[in-house]
């Protein structure tokens, strides 16, 4: 305010430039409208002009392919044309031949003649003897004559029958030919019929494996026993047939059983008073140290996936989880009913598998799966950041993959546009189930973790035929499979395959079967690129991220 009172001047300025800008904008919007129009116009020109040049290149197209082609008919006439005048050349050079023979043969008979005058002229006509000169002239008229026929005759058939072949020629290459066309045929023969034998083999074989393979299948009908009739379970289930559909939507009979199980151990559950203790052994995890009866508090898996959520997000990255869920338990109820929540809890978890969030914990609780890192709870704490690790959580799901996720987000919403609601593709029921988005992220680290595995087992088993393998050959073979692998995911590998700390060297050998079992249970994945680099796009959520490491 100061400022203003100081130097009212300098505002008014600022205002009027504003004005003046605002005016001149006003005034430039007309040639904004007609510089567009303009723009339109000429691209419309530009349009035709192409057309035009289209059809005008069209038609030079079609007036070129005439011409070439009365081009080659030309070539074939001058060619034909040559030919013909190479036989007439020949033909001119045989005449003139000929003619030369013939006159030199007329001087020759012309000199002899002179000669014979001359001696007839110089002898009396009394003493001349021999025959008559003028029949000798005679038979040299007649003689010249047979030889101009013969010449015509010998140029005739050399024309006429100059390209032909004589018929001894001809029955020999007809004698050859036939000859060679039944060689080959034979030949065709023999090897048809020995393609016949190897077919008729291979179905033998293949009926033989046919009926082999029948008498296996009712062997198999006749010892194993019949499929069950899952429907039936519907009886005993809560909620009624609607539920079991729900539950046994996309699962294997294995799977069915687990969850039949699951249901029927729950309903057990409830009706359990207590628990008994396992004692304080060393061997005893920490959270189920105690000996006496421990009261059964009863809870709801929602309850049980509430108090585990809890758990997960109190819980610090470095801390271990066995002691972190007895301190909790114990910071929560107290110290005496804290074995009471807890034995309460991972009953429930053990008997609920097909949740993820009980099963999951169990696993990292019992030891059968490594504890999450801190990238997990990081991003469990700042849900925010959902955009930014939605990009780079996934670069290397293929365009198959992508697709499936996008299907199973849209599989639960009302829209048919392509906009897609993501913050309701991490909502879970009240037991912590997801949605099949979630459901199917979980699936495909799951194939392509089972993938990965596949590949580094087909890579150990050509190097390896012992079936037992080194650090340092292990290493070798996912750097072979997985180029882009970097030096801590890798010693990360190596400690989960061999049990041992990433600053610790691994010395022992240890099967191969084995290996790939612990790292079944851990977080393995592939770092870098496949062969067939995918789209850089994917999506996950918290629980699903737990699944996946």
């Amino acid at each position: 305010h100061s400022f203003e009172a100081e130097y009212p001047t300098a505002q008014l300025s600022g205002i009027q430039a504003l004005l003046l800008i605002k005016k001149r904008i006003h005034e430039l919007e007309p040639l904004k409208a007609m510089v567009a129009t303009a723009s339109e116009e000429c691209t419309l020109q530009i349009l035709a002009l192409q057309e035009k040049q289209k059809e005008e290149i069209r038609i030079l197209d079609q007036e070129k392919q005439h011409l070439l082609k009365i081009i080659g008919h030309m070539k074939e006439e001058k060619n034909s044309l040559q030919i013909q005048v190479e036989r007439l050349q020949a033909s001119v050079a045989e005449e003139y031949s000929r003619y030369l023979n013939e006159h030199s043969v007329c001087k020759l008979l012309l000199e002899k003649l002179n000669d014979m005058n001359a001696q007839l002229d110089t002898r009396p006509l009394a003493v001349v003897k021999g025959e008559d000169v003028v029949k000798l002239t005679l038979a040299l008229k007649v003689a010249r004559q047979d030889l101009t026929k013969a010449h015509a005759m010998l140029t005739q058939m050399k024309a006429s029958y100059g390209d032909d072949v004589p018929r001894r020629d001809f029955e020999s290459l007809e004698k050859k030919y036939s000859y060679l066309l039944q060689k080959t045929l034979q030949k065709n023969f023999d090897q048809l019929h020995k393609e016949y034998e190897t077919l008729l083999e291979i179905q033998r074989e293949t009926a033989e494996e046919r009926d082999n393979f029948h008498a296996e299948l009712q062997r198999v009908q006749h010892n194993s026993t019949p499929r069950p009739k899952w429907e039936k379970c519907s009886e005993v289930i809560p909620g009624g047939i609607d539920q079991w559909h729900r539950l046994a939507e996309g699962k294997t009979s294995d799977e069915l059983v687990d969850v039949l199980l699951e249901e029927i151990g729950t309903r057990v559950l409830k009706e359990i008073k207590v628990f008994h203790g396992q004692g304080k052994g060393d061997n005893i995890p920490v959270y189920l140290r105690h000996e006496g009866e421990v009261r059964n508090r009863k809870l709801t898996k929602k309850d049980v996936v509430n108090i585990l959520k809890d758990i997960w997000k109190e819980k610090i990255a470095l801390e271990h989880l066995p002691e972190f869920f007895l301190s909790y338990l114990q910071k929560q109820y107290g110290d005496a009913a804290a074995m009471e929540w807890s034995y309460t809890l991972f009953e429930n978890m053990r008997l609920c598998r097909s949740n993820h969030i009980l099963s999951s914990t169990y696993s990292v609780l019992t030891g059968q799966v490594v504890q999450p890192g801190g990238r997990f709870f990081l991003i469990f704490k700042f849900l925010s950041l959902y955009s930014m690790a939605l990009r780079e959580a996934f670069p290397l799901k293929r365009k198959e993959s992508i697709q499936e996720l996008v299907d199973a987000s849209r599989c639960k919403l009302d829209s048919s546009e392509d906009l897609i609601d993501y913050l309701s593709l991490f909502k879970e029921d009240e037991e912590g189930n997801a949605e099949p988005f979630v459901a199917k992220l979980r699936t495909q680290y799951v194939r392509e973790k089972q993938e990965y595995l596949r590949q580094l087992k087909n890579k150990l088993g050509n190097l390896f035929l012992n079936r037992e393998v080194k650090a340092d050959d292990l290493k070798t073979a996912f750097c072979m499979i997985d180029p882009g692998i970097d030096d801590q995911t890798l010693d990360t590998y190596i400690g989960l395959a061999y049990r041992v700390q990433t600053d610790e060297p691994a010395q022992e050998v240890v099967p191969v079967e084995t290996v790939l079992e612990r790292l079944t249970a851990g977080d393995v994945r592939r770092v870098g690129p496949s062969p067939g680099p995918p789209p850089n796009s994917g999506c996950f959520s918290p629980w699903a991220l737990w699944s996946l490491g």
